[in-house]
């Protein structure tokens, strides 16, 4: 821990990622886990660019900085959305995934100004997106709609919405809630039309492996059923080698009996879809992400995720 005792959590300095920061801390706080917690912010090259995060190598730009002052020593754990971890690299060595929090929402939000619904666009309305997922599934559901990629934070997202930019905006639910702005919410997207993000609403909390007073700080707060869920959807990605720029989807959600995980594969333009449903046991949870990823490679998923270039 830094001096004094302080548990030092770096985040990256965005609005949302604070929020997501001060609410670790404030768990922290609530369990008696630390006497005192510092924040460390860092604007990371992703913050800073205006371009493609295509051509800074993908959302794990917003990742790696941070886990390099973690290596370093400058913080002690770090709070990561589990969805902007690359999903065909492993976690740094030296670096551990010690607690998953709680899952929130992971559905996918509708923002437009006048409250129009996604049925009520008329036809060649302009949706703001960068996330290759929502896009695909967008052109899957709505082959009429333009797809216009947006930078920068909700924010500023919703200014330019506001401005006119856009006549509509895709969003994360969680997000928008965890930074107050969930009145702007106009519809939450169902789950079986627009499956959510692997990693979607889970937050990681990251130490340094080997660094006991950190995990100790960080391990009572693992929860367990969200872990089960990630580790499945992970494992499917993983096997499938995707990307920041493939369009992969996948939904873990537990069931009475064990976990169900829906998993899809899209062509970047949303006319060719690959599903996999599967179920298994709570305790094997990387089966049953192996399990999918099988299943959409027998559909011939390789060829699909091939096709796009790798930033």
């Amino acid at each position: 821990m830094g001096g004094g005792g302080v548990l030092r959590i770096g985040t990256r300095s965005s609005p949302m990622a604070m929020a997501q920061a001060e609410h670790v801390a404030g768990l922290m706080r609530a369990q008696w886990v630390v006497r005192e917690v510092e924040i460390v912010p860092y604007k990371t090259s992703g913050d800073r660019w205006t371009g493609s995060l295509a051509e800074l190598g993908g959302k794990g730009v917003f990742v790696k900085e941070i886990d390099r002052a973690q290596l370093a020593g400058e913080v002690d754990v770090v709070v990561h959305c589990l969805k902007d971890m690359p999903g065909d690299e492993p976690v740094p060595e030296g670096l551990e995934i010690t607690a998953y929090l709680p899952r929130d929402d992971v559905h996918d939000a509708v923002v437009t100004a006048d409250g129009a619904k996604l049925r009520d666009l008329p036809a060649g309305a302009r949706v703001g997106t960068s996330s290759v997922r929502r896009a695909a599934q967008l052109k899957a559901l709505r082959r009429d709609l333009t797809v216009v990629p947006v930078r920068g934070n909700a924010n500023s997202r919703l200014a330019k919405l506001d401005a006119g930019e856009y006549d509509a905006l895709l969003l994360a639910v969680a997000g928008l809630r965890r930074i107050g702005l969930h009145e702007r919410i106009t519809e939450a997207l169902p789950t079986t039309s627009m499956i959510p993000a692997v990693g979607a609403g889970v937050l990681a909390l990251q130490c340094r492996t080997g660094d006991a007073e950190s995990v100790e700080a960080v391990a009572g707060l693992d929860h367990a059923l969200t872990r089960a869920c990630a580790t499945a959807e992970r494992t499917m990605l993983r096997i499938l080698r995707g990307h920041c720029a493939s369009p992969i989807a996948g939904y873990c959600a537990p069931k009475e009996d064990g976990l169900a995980l829906h998993a899809a594969v899209f062509s970047p333009v949303g006319d060719v879809v690959i599903e996999a449903f599967e179920n298994g046991l709570m305790h094997t949870p990387d089966w049953v992400g192996e399990a999918a990823a099988n299943t959409l490679l027998d559909q011939g998923a390789r060829a699909l995720i091939d096709a796009i270039p790798h930033p």
